[in-house]
């Protein structure tokens, strides 16, 4: 069949995930409403062969036995799962200590923290001072663009983050040399893997004021070398090349493999029905892309307020004049703990960090709930 005839042939394998979707929700409407049946036929009252109805006594005793089926089967079910409970009790106990044990601290925001002693010594004898902790966040002259850094370049990396990763993974997907594929891959992946420490004198090495490779191409077509360390007005497009240089090839091999999951005879036959390449990406991978995709932006939006310290710290050398682009909440915080040391102020930013970050989550979750409740993360 030509290819311009695709949409006129109708045929459905553009359009599978949406029918394999409809089908599963009808197979799980009906299974649900026999459990709702045999629900109703249970409590209506059970009878014996004349009519009347058991007595209260052997209600009871059912409703005993009932009881202990259910036990039963829940210590049958961590029997049968003891393998996987097992394997996940490393990481439980991770999260106990250092996730849920730790959250006491929190009282550390709402006190003036002196060290007297060990720390539980010092959390009781500090003085609590209620919210003052929170004022140094906004009393700043430059809090406003602190908060205004964070929040549009943490805009940015949620959408470059998305955007590029699942570009490029779709690039990587369609190579028929897979060889190449693997060594494109992990050429990309290698720079997630460095510390921006390293990151940050390797830049240093192009933007060397005087002995810089950027200068010294500059100098060689007759322009004057640029003060990069000094002019901020480069640093925003800098800053977000880089983070996206470094994490691309992390985001690539997620949605990469979720690709890679989807089942090939979709693609075979959208191919015998004509698809092109792109109406194979637009109607088979982007829409069973969608679910990785959501989960994943819910999660970023959690982290709006946050910034990668290195990032903003390391990268831009901690130079004064790039302080109107390059200072966010994270590079704030540190830099009044080290002139003021008041551990409490930290903390306080810390929670409030944190507080903003899962309020964003519940409210992007909901949204996607009311829009698309099966993406939704609950």
């Amino acid at each position: 069949m030509p290819q311009g005839n695709f949409k006129q042939a109708g045929f459905a394998a553009v359009n599978i995930a949406d029918v394999n979707s409809s089908r599963q929700s009808s197979v799980i409407r009906r299974i649900c409403e026999t459990a709702d049946a045999g629900e109703a036929s249970d409590t209506a009252g059970r009878a014996d062969p004349s009519g009347e109805k058991l007595s209260e006594s052997e209600g009871g005793c059912d409703a005993m036995h009932d009881k202990k089926v259910k036990k039963r089967g829940f210590f049958s079910k961590l029997k049968t799962n003891k393998e996987l409970l097992i394997l996940s009790a490393p990481g439980a106990v991770w999260f106990f200590l250092f996730a849920y044990l730790p959250l006491f601290g929190i009282l550390v925001a709402f006190k003036k923290y002196r060290l007297s002693g060990n720390f539980f010594q010092s959390l009781i004898s500090s003085e609590f001072v209620g919210l003052d902790n929170f004022k140094f966040l906004f009393s700043s002259g430059d809090a406003w663009i602190i908060l205004r850094n964070t929040v549009l370049y943490n805009v940015a990396f949620i959408v470059l983050g998305i955007v590029l990763p699942v570009i490029v993974a779709l690039l990587l997907n369609e190579l028929k040399n897979k060889g190449m594929a693997k060594i494109y891959q992990s050429s990309m992946f290698l720079p997630y893997f460095l510390s921006w420490v390293v990151v940050s004198y390797c830049v240093f090495a192009f933007l060397n004021p005087e002995k810089g490779y950027f200068n010294a191409v500059l100098q060689q077509f007759g322009q004057d070398s640029v003060s990069w360390y000094t002019e901020k007005k480069y640093w925003p497009f800098i800053i977000i090349f880089m983070s996206q240089w470094k994490g691309v090839g992390y985001n690539t091999v997620v949605y990469l493999a979720s690709i890679c999951g989807i089942d090939k005879t979709y693609y075979e036959a959208a191919v015998l029905d004509g698809a092109t390449k792109w109406q194979q990406i637009k109607y088979i991978t982007l829409p069973l892309l969608r679910p990785v995709i959501t989960i994943l932006l819910i999660m970023s939006i959690g982290g709006i307020f946050k910034a990668d310290f290195g990032l903003f710290y390391q990268l831009p050398k901690d130079s004064g004049p790039l302080y109107p682009v390059t200072n966010v909440l994270d590079t704030y915080i540190f830099r009044a703990l080290k002139t003021s040391g008041e551990i409490g102020m930290s903390s306080a930013a810390a929670l409030f960090q944190s507080t903003v970050g899962f309020v964003l989550i519940m409210i992007a979750n909901k949204i996607v709930s009311k829009v698309d409740s099966e993406n939704a993360l609950f």
